[in-house]
């Protein structure tokens, strides 16, 4: 039961203390200016010409026929860098082509469905509730593979509409196809469980569907865990930066100049008919959302790519998370290449081909992060020499033509290109994406893994290293001492010396870059999440059995409070704060409990399952508010906020010094009951 706080909205000041850290709807972002993207494209060709040039030199004048089985895949792995270099240049030759949205003659049915499998309400809830909110009218539909009483008891009591079905193959796009014969809607809009949309997800990106050709509209997929295993530091596009940025704020946005962008999952909207059309969504591989757009533009529909972030979910939490959904997502792409492969296929355009290229054939740069990791060791190991040439001509050539190809990447990512930041996840995610590629020899059908939400450990443990990763460190490692003993007292016989000591150097650097990696993957700040549910860190006016309280944190499961009065940890509590939507009062437990040095209680709440509105309208303030921090509470970031929250607390005391919430007569009988 929520009770209004302000009947005409929050105080002005609140609202423009929130203002730098709000993040109710995300923005398009600015388009390159003529001059700057004349740079852009000029140092790109110039760093295409460049590898051209480097390569016809290496192809031409270098090669060791003595040690082919060194010179020849080291020539292949510059090569394939090359054309990933040549498609990325593809891909972001223009990221601005916007397709008009325009006012739809007639308002469609629409039907916002959330695909569930086996998250918990504390996932579910906020994301049906901002669901069920959207405008304008439409159905919210929860189709729950688990056929689980309580989240059909959960849909009920926000407002949604529950459906499961008797069979459960296919995964998503079986659950998916089911309630495409059930359900009766113009415009499907696609929610994984996890995601929470923003108010105006409906409103920003119907208008695209005014042109009868248009099938599909994507927006980025961005995250509210914003310490995710995924996040890096500082922000890129008015967001947190996360290792997608690039690909939802870049490279989709980018494939638009060729009706070539793709369903990504989740935070899609759908044309029933269209789907209806190719035979609804593909079940031939896990991965059902970009094979399905493959068939949509077979057949001739138009899809399009909304660059505004319009919904926010989980982002893999640990390292284990992220290589499982990697593994998944490149087993699935192997799977496509092989059903419907879009290189080859009949009804695509050559810019679909390559927009579809530039992302599948992504997959296979394990293969190069592997190569270049064993290259040092074999050369150091065996005293062959890859390379025939001067070893100043060499460096040079490869300098200038390395320098102009990161001077590219960096001017093409737009500030969402971070080289470091790339390479270690480059290296993080090697093991997961190779094994994936080796299932395109391989017949058997995968089984589709669901990525763990919430709470999925009860012990904060670190992930363990990717095996590839300490193999490649192993071998290194061997070839790192006899390269030393060559210094020293063995002479091992090398063919170049120069050749030798940059091996050397490149394996130092290789295990620098590969100890970075495992750093991470084996920080505890990434460890298995105990918590089930994102906490948001708030500084604000609360109440424990009417008792005065100080609410830390909150979550849809629980809060931290503080409070100058002991709490009897066996019974059940009312805790109600005040939040800019309102009063939230729920009942909850004491989870655990400490006592600061001031002689303060604090304690870890979490509230008794069921309760439903009342958590609905909590997910609404908190999840339509600010970012939430996960883990350890980062209180910095909110800094102005919890000012503001802070005075308006005491103007609220000042105003109304004798409110106290007592138990709420629903709340009781629904104790007692």
């Amino acid at each position: 039961m929520t009770i209004a706080g302000w009947p005409d909205g929050p105080p002005g000041g609140l609202l423009r203390g929130m203002a730098s850290h709000v993040r109710t709807r995300g923005q398009l972002p600015p388009r390159d200016t003529p001059h700057r993207l004349l740079l852009i494209r000029g140092v790109a060709v110039l760093a295409l010409v460049a590898t051209a040039t480097y390569l016809a030199w290496r192809a031409t004048s270098t090669m060791n026929a003595d040690a082919w089985w060194l010179s020849v895949p080291m020539l292949v792995l510059e090569t394939h860098a090359a054309v990933g270099i040549g498609l990325f240049t593809f891909s972001l030759w223009d990221v601005d082509r916007r397709p008009p949205r325009r006012q739809l003659a007639r308002m469609p049915a629409i039907a916002v469905v959330i695909p569930t499998y086996n998250e918990g309400p504390e996932i579910l809830v906020p994301t049906i509730a901002a669901a069920v909110s959207l405008e304008p009218m439409h159905e919210t539909w929860v189709l729950d593979d688990g056929e689980r009483p309580e989240i059909e008891e959960l849909a009920a009591a926000l407002g949604a509409r529950y459906l499961a079905r008797p069979t459960h193959e296919h995964a998503k796009a079986g659950n998916l196809n089911h309630a495409l014969g059930v359900i009766d809607a113009d415009i499907m809009a696609v929610l994984d469980a996890d995601h929470v949309a923003q108010p105006e997800f409906l409103t920003a990106t119907l208008g695209y569907f005014a042109d009868p050709k248009v099938a599909l509209v994507q927006t980025p997929q961005d995250f509210y865990n914003v310490t995710s295993f995924e996040h890096g530091a500082g922000e890129s596009y008015g967001e947190p930066f996360h290792e997608q940025t690039l690909f939802y704020r870049l490279l989709q946005p980018g494939k638009n100049r060729w009706n070539a962008a793709f369903w990504c999952g989740t935070n899609a909207l759908v044309r029933v008919s269209a789907l209806r059309e190719i035979g609804g969504a593909a079940t031939d591989t896990i991965t059902e959302d970009i094979h399905t757009t493959i068939r949509f533009h077979r057949r001739g529909w138009r899809t399009v790519y909304h660059n505004e972030v319009l919904a926010r979910g989980l982002a893999a939490d640990d390292a284990t998370q992220y290589q499982l959904q990697r593994n998944r997502w490149g087993t699935g792409a192997m799977q496509v290449l092989r059903a419907e492969n879009p290189l080859t296929v009949r009804g695509l355009t050559l810019g679909q081909r390559l927009g579809y290229a530039s992302t599948l054939l992504g997959w296979f740069d394990s293969w190069r992060t592997l190569g270049f990791l064993l290259l040092p060791p074999a050369v150091l190991l065996s005293g062959q020499i890859p390379i025939i040439a001067d070893g100043t001509t060499f460096a040079v050539a490869f300098a200038v033509t390395y320098l102009l190809q990161q001077a590219a990447l960096y001017l093409l990512g737009r500030g969402a290109y971070r080289p470091l930041l790339s390479i270690v996840f480059d290296f993080v995610r090697m093991t997961p994406n190779f094994l994936a590629t080796l299932s395109l020899f391989s017949a058997r059908t995968p089984r589709f893994r669901v990525t763990p939400k919430g709470r999925i450990a009860s012990d904060r443990e670190p992930a363990s290293a990717p095996v590839l990763l300490r193999l490649s460190l192993m071998v290194a490692a061997v070839a790192a001492v006899a390269y030393l003993l060559h210094l020293g007292p063995l002479d091992l016989g090398y063919a170049s010396e120069w050749a030798a000591a940059g091996a050397f150097a490149w394996l130092c650097v290789n295990a620098a870059l590969a100890w970075l990696a495992i750093r991470r993957v084996q920080s505890l700040r990434f460890a298995a999440e105990r918590r089930s549910a994102v906490r948001f860190a708030v500084d604000v006016p609360g109440w424990i059995d009417g008792r005065e309280a100080a609410v830390q944190d909150v979550s849809v499961g629980g809060a931290l409070v503080a409070t100058d009065a002991p709490l009897e940890e066996r019974e059940a509590h009312l805790v109600s704060f005040e939040l800019p939507r309102g009063t939230t009062s729920l009942w909850a437990q004491v989870r655990s409990s400490r006592r600061a040095p001031t002689g303060e209680h604090h304690y870890a709440l979490e509230f008794e399952p069921g309760q439903y509105p009342a958590r609905a309208a909590l997910a609404r303030t908190v999840f339509q508010g600010r970012y939430p921090v996960s883990g350890t509470v980062r209180h910095a970031p909110t800094e102005l906020l919890r000012r503001e929250l802070a005075g308006l607390s005491r103007r609220f005391r000042e105003r109304r010094p004798a409110v106290r919430p007592a138990p709420l007569p629903g709340l009781v009988a629904a104790r007692e009951a």
